[in-house]
């Protein structure tokens, strides 16, 4: 038996803690608590707007064994970045107590991300003797939602969307238990005092409060119907995966006629009944974060196979929220589970922009009134080999924080890119990156941009001495920057080309110093000379980049036009390498899809250089290929001609196109010679994959000191990963991906920051 706080021996030592990380909201003042009381000692612990402090009392062996346990037994959701400790004066402390949060110093605890429900909420959740079973909004310091409901720091429930739910007595007692699960879980509630579940028809009647609700939004879902169902940060639209016919009406309602969709499967045996996972797989799908994974899927499952439209491939994810288990749990059917928004539009985070915006797309909404302060859409991840590559950092794993190699001078926003935008921030020793944010298209999107930034200025009493920014004039967030600057003469800025940003997320996830061979591949992003770059070979540090290698410039016939259609790019590589008369001489699928005078007009256009700018990329190249294979010619989605050419690569075929790299430029005419003699797609495309490997590697072999870095979209291709990693290990060389920052345009922000982090510290020296 533990002796009483007045049967303790006398205190001998004093001993002062200050912790910095993710410590408030994650379990971590009642765990202090249960080892004060196991090693009989006394003093104190105390959340503040900086970390949390700890004052201990008692035998100094005994403070030693409460160290070593507090290591060896952190709580999961816990992460500490800075621990120091002294001993201090004896003060005669007859308890251990949790005392009121400290809020009078500058704010830098760092805010944590939504959790999935744990097990002991799914265990109580199922118990129909616990007075939450069945309960939908069910948590506890393990789990739940965090950040989608803070409004500013420290993590304490008025600040956040629970604080106008008035604890009833049985949950009073539990959050004030330094010994129970829910002690300061500042979203607890039961039914008696919690959100209510509310289902909506399309013109946001009310047709149902309370539990029964979930039964009727499954029985619809049962018979066909769409369903808006509000999750942690957002909401997604719902149907059965297996109606053919229900999917096909999803899809002509959002107009997305061929982008996959992510499943939401009841449980680990269902998803492996349709999909061929990894156990590496199984552990990012089952862990704690519960993002969506890319895994190959099975041909032959109870998907109707309008999921993923003539993919291998599938978006998988299990529940994460108790009323995602319930809802499950009565259709007992895998649900497409897809963000309720316009095509890469931030998510939708309460029913009446829903109403607004995609009213006519659901026949019921599922809604409740635990108000998504933040919103969050669901993290993105796929395994390459050993390698885990973030698509979309988000729900579960931002807001991401990084320990700096040292302490930043100067207070840094970097503002990221304009499509798949997130932001960074740098203080003291940290990093912090934002969830998704999206491509900021339209005005809603940068306006969410705006509030997302505020939130993270508010959580922190963040005001920037720098702002980083991209080089492309026409960039929302660079023209935002520099009226930003404009307005306040004494905020510094720099502006970072974007492939330089690419690779310098990837050295600052790694905490890499020194020289690298960087390979920056995506779509478009503006080049130091005005023309828009993609295909991008640097050497590379901290501070400065020398492009050593770039694609052979060609034109986009139609500029942004020729994003969304291939078969723009592919005629203007053909416009490169054959006069007028030979083009049209030629029997290619890509030639059919024009019009003989809209061929001459856009030769025209590309002689002339109207609306036809210069570009180096590596995406625009994978377009072209896609159109030269007759696969993808006009594209509805990004990405789609690199994902589709994936189901075409076949292993054995080893042959590379001639290629030349002369001062400096990938010379295409040899490459687009070859296309166009050759007829099988299986050939065209996996000759490319294995051309593109090749020119890497040609270069990598001039620089065999040098690590190779990779980042940019083209870079979420899993094939082309496979491959390069394949040969990194044959070649014996040092390679590096990014991990867990999205290595998209979602990662630009790291990387800007990075950069202004050195640059200043350099300035300094």
């Amino acid at each position: 038996m533990p002796m009483s706080h007045l049967e303790r021996l006398p205190l001998e030592v004093n001993r002062k803690f200050n912790i910095t990380g993710v410590v408030q909201g994650v379990g971590f003042r009642p765990f202090i608590y249960q080892l004060a009381d196991r090693y009989h000692l006394n003093g104190f612990i105390v959340n503040t707007t900086a970390g949390v402090n700890i004052e201990l009392e008692g035998k100094k062996s005994a403070i030693e064994a409460f160290t070593e346990a507090f290591h060896r037994e952190l709580p999961p959701l816990v992460r500490i970045d800075t621990l120091s400790s002294e001993d201090t004066q004896y003060v005669g402390y007859t308890n251990f107590q949790i005392l009121q949060s400290n809020t009078a110093n500058q704010k830098s605890t760092l805010v944590s991300p939504d959790i999935a429900i744990c097990k002991n909420c799914l265990q109580e959740m199922h118990d129909p003797t616990n007075r939450r079973h069945a309960y939908p909004f069910i948590n506890c310091t393990n789990c739940g939602p965090r950040y989608s409901i803070i409004e500013t720091l420290p993590y304490d429930r008025p600040n956040t969307s629970m604080h106008s739910f008035m604890m009833c007595k049985a949950c009073q007692k539990e959050y004030m238990d330094p010994l129970d699960r829910r002690f300061h879980a500042q979203p607890i509630s039961c039914p008696d005092c919690g959100p209510t579940l509310k289902l909506l028809d399309p013109k946001g009647n009310v047709l149902i409060k309370g539990n029964d609700t979930i039964k009727l939004t499954a029985d619809a879902i049962k018979k066909g119907s769409i369903v808006a169902v509000k999750g942690l940060g957002g909401f997604h639209l719902i149907c059965d995966s297996t109606n053919t016919n229900t999917v096909d009406e999803l899809r002509k309602r959002k107009q997305r006629p061929l982008k996959p969709f992510a499943v939401m499967f009841p449980d680990i045996e269902s998803l492996k009944a349709s999909t061929d996972i990894s156990l590496r797989e199984a552990e990012l799908i089952t862990s704690k974060e519960k993002a969506i994974v890319i895994v190959p899927k099975r041909k032959e499952s109870l998907l109707s196979p309008l999921v993923a439209p003539g993919l291998d491939r599938i978006g998988v994810f299990l529940p994460y929220t108790p009323l995602h288990h319930l809802l499950l749990e009565e259709v007992n059917v895998p649900l497409v589970a897809t963000s309720a928004n316009h095509s890469d539009d931030p998510i939708i985070q309460n029913s009446v922009e829903l109403l607004e915006k995609l009213g006519f797309v659901v026949d019921l909404i599922l809604d409740h009134d635990r108000d998504i302060l933040n919103a969050n859409d669901d993290s993105v991840l796929q395994m390459v080999g050993d390698e885990k590559i973030t698509l979309r950092m988000s729900r579960g794993y931002a807001p991401k924080s990084m320990k700096l190699p040292f302490k930043s001078e100067k207070k840094i926003l970097a503002v990221g890119a304009n499509q798949k935008n997130s932001i960074a921030l740098i203080f003291d020793n940290t990093l912090i990156m934002s969830p998704y944010i999206g491509d900021l298209n339209s005005l809603e999107a940068f306006e969410y941009f705006e509030r997302t930034l505020h939130t993270f200025k508010r959580f922190y009493d963040f005001e920037p001495d720098v702002i980083v920014y991209d080089k492309h004039p026409e960039y929302m967030t660079t023209k935002w920057a520099k009226q930003l600057q404009k307005n306040h003469p004494n905020l510094q800025a720099i502006e970072v080309q974007h492939h330089y940003a690419h690779l310098l997320a990837v050295m600052g996830e790694h905490h890499m110093d020194g020289k690298v061979l960087g390979f920056a591949f995506d779509g478009t992003g503006y080049g130091d000379d005005g023309t828009i770059w993609g295909g991008e070979v640097m050497i590379a540090d901290h501070q400065n980049y020398e492009r050593i290698v770039t694609i052979s410039p060609f034109r986009l016939l139609g500029g942004e036009k020729a994003i969304k259609e291939p078969r723009r790019s592919a005629l203007s590589l053909l416009f490169e390498t054959y006069t007028l008369d030979e083009i049209h001489a030629l029997k290619l699928p890509l030639l059919q899809q024009f019009s003989k005078e809209e061929v001459n007009i856009l030769h025209t256009v590309w002689e002339k250089g109207m609306n036809a700018p210069l570009c180096s990329s590596m995406g625009r190249l994978f377009d072209a290929v896609a159109s030269f294979a007759d696969i993808v010619h006009l594209s509805s989605f990004e990405g789609e001609s690199g994902l589709v050419m994936e189901q075409y690569v076949d292993e054995s075929i080893t042959d590379i196109f001639h290629f030349e790299i002369e001062n400096g430029m990938i010379n295409l005419q040899s490459m687009v010679e070859s296309m166009v003699q050759m007829e099988d797609r299986q050939r065209i495309v996996s000759t490319f994959f294995n051309t593109v490997v090749e020119i890497i590697f040609q270069i990598a072999q001039k620089h065999p000191t040098l690590p190779l870095l990779f980042s940019g979209g083209v870079f979420q291709n899993k094939v082309l990963v496979e491959k390069i990693i394949r040969r990194c290990k044959k070649e014996n060389r040092n390679y590096y991906f990014q991990n867990d920052t999205a290595i998209n345009d979602g990662g630009i922000a790291g990387g800007q920051a990075w950069h202004a982090l050195h640059y200043y510290s350099t300035q300094n020296a």
